[in-house]
């Protein structure tokens, strides 16, 4: 399952998400993977919780170098649940012109792998053009 957290900055997602993290990670019998811009949310999460900092992965530039990240954790893990991609619009060069195609890369991935996407956009519905939302809670 793909969940959405849409709104512009400053409008609540990533607090959200650290709330649905925290939670899951107690309810959860496999790894939950929190991916964001820097490391300032780390002492939010719990420790159970893997995260990664896109700030240490600079050579990431596009969409298809992100989709292989994302498949080398997968590779790295069999037991992962949830990724949670806070701010995906600061990770690499993304754009509201990539997002449909990502989400739909992205939709396979959690679907061919058993895996929960939760990812936070900063945007708004309407200004997402010409993404699948069949398939997809917005959670907001």
């Amino acid at each position: 399952m793909v969940k959405l957290l849409v709104g512009h900055k400053g409008s609540g997602k990533t607090k959200t998400m650290i709330n649905l993290a925290n939670r899951n990670v107690e309810e959860s019998k496999g790894s939950i993977i929190f991916i964001n811009k820097n490391s300032r949310l780390i002492y939010d999460l719990s420790y159970k919780i893997r995260v990664i900092c896109m700030e240490d992965f600079v050579h990431i530039t596009n969409e298809d170098e992100y989709i292989g990240f994302i498949f080398g954790i997968i590779s790295s893990d069999n037991d992962i649940e949830t990724i949670y991609l806070d701010g995906i619009m600061k990770h690499a060069d993304f754009s509201l012109e990539v997002l449909p195609s990502f989400i739909n890369k992205i939709k396979v991935i959690s679907k061919d792998y058993g895996i929960d996407f939760v990812i936070s956009i900063s945007a708004e519905l309407e200004e997402m053009i010409g993404v699948d939302f069949n398939g997809v809670e917005v959670l907001n």
